[in-house]
């Protein structure tokens, strides 16, 4: 027998259940608050979703299709060299992240920050795991662009006090990534865009 068709757009509900992860966090997001924003009863929304973690691992997926999408849309570009592409991300991130469109910050950095003891549960998982594909995303564009500067400075990118400084694929990767992640906290510290553009540039400096 056919199961009975759902009575609500989906896209709709996901969208408002993520504003309100968005918002709240993951622990700070009632069943209430989600029943009401998407307009669904608890036997509605469990019979769609399972549960309040498996709704969070769909609102990821949600998310990740469209305004967390910056890292991975940028990583399958064909038309900027590594160097490009990577300043190109910091950019974008920076905008993205102030787009009034939606709350401030990346809700992968803000919704579900866990400690090694909570990964277990399914929204640590979630955020976890997307972390996870984003830094491998941009370790492939580091280590691109490792590779570009290796063919006009053996690889040697910057410079300290006292010599030059090796930069690898994985601890550019790292500070790009760390970088993008930072941005979450500093967003909602009302630091002004301008200024996180010109640490972009700076941080750009390193493979100009």
């Amino acid at each position: 027998m056919a199961g009975r068709p759902r009575l609500f757009d989906e896209q709709v509900a996901l969208e408002e259940a993520m504003q309100l992860f968005w918002r709240h966090g993951y622990e700070g997001t009632s069943m209430s608050q989600l029943r009401a924003a998407m307009g669904l009863s608890s036997a509605s929304l469990y019979h769609a979703f399972e549960s309040k973690e498996r709704l969070f691992g769909r609102v990821i997926e949600y998310y990740v299709s469209l305004p967390g999408s910056v890292v991975s849309t940028i990583a399958a570009s064909d038309d900027l060299s590594a160097r490009e592409a990577l300043t190109r991300l910091l950019h974008r991130s920076i905008d993205e992240q102030f787009d009034p469109s939606h709350p401030r910050g990346c809700l992968v950095a803000l919704a579900a920050t866990v400690g090694p003891e909570d990964r277990g549960s399914r929204a640590g998982q979630a955020v976890a795991a997307q972390r996870e594909r984003d830094y491998q995303a941009i370790g492939s564009l580091a280590r691109r662009a490792v590779e570009e500067a290796g063919e006009e400075e053996a690889g040697q990118v910057g410079a300290a006090a006292e010599g030059t400084v090796e930069v690898t694929g994985e601890s550019l990767a790292r500070l790009v990534h760390g970088f993008i992640l930072a941005l979450a906290t500093q967003t909602h510290d009302d630091t002004p865009a301008e200024q996180l553009h010109a640490a972009a540039d700076a941080l750009s400096a390193l493979w100009a």
